[in-house]
């Protein structure tokens, strides 16, 4: 694999974890924890995960929650995109970080799971 792919100079041209813990925390109400070992990062909105991500995966490999048909879409389109790992496969996705996937919609991805973790919650903790 030519290394111009993931490298320019000393800035990768995808997401990497510290980006995807600046991107995390930067969405209200966001916490980080690791309540399964130092191995898994976890974020959470109002004490419910949206994000988990395994600190020794190279490439960089994270869990989202997803709408079950959308994520079945995604599977399908996106190599990248696999079924939730140790999670509800019909509801999480498992996306590798391999340059296939644009930091946009990564982000994205992140954006769906954090918005349906959010509008499960109960109205008065969506409310504070």
């Amino acid at each position: 694999m030519n290394s111009f792919i993931y490298f320019t100079g000393l800035k990768t041209l995808y997401m990497d974890i510290e980006q995807l813990r600046d991107y995390c925390l930067k969405l209200k109400n966001v916490t980080e924890e690791f309540p399964f070992g130092d191995e898994t990062l976890v974020f959470k909105v109002k004490g419910k995960i949206f994000l988990l991500c395994g600190m020794d995966n190279d490439p960089l490999q994270f869990n989202v929650k997803c709408d079950p048909d959308r994520a079945e879409e995604l599977r399908e389109q996106y190599p990248a995109v696999i079924p939730g790992y140790h999670m509800n496969k019909k509801h999480w996705n498992t996306v590798i970080v391999d340059g296939s996937l644009s930091n946009a919609m990564l982000r994205e991805l992140i954006d769906h799971s954090y918005a349906l973790v959010y509008k499960s919650l109960p109205k008065k903790l969506r409310e504070e």
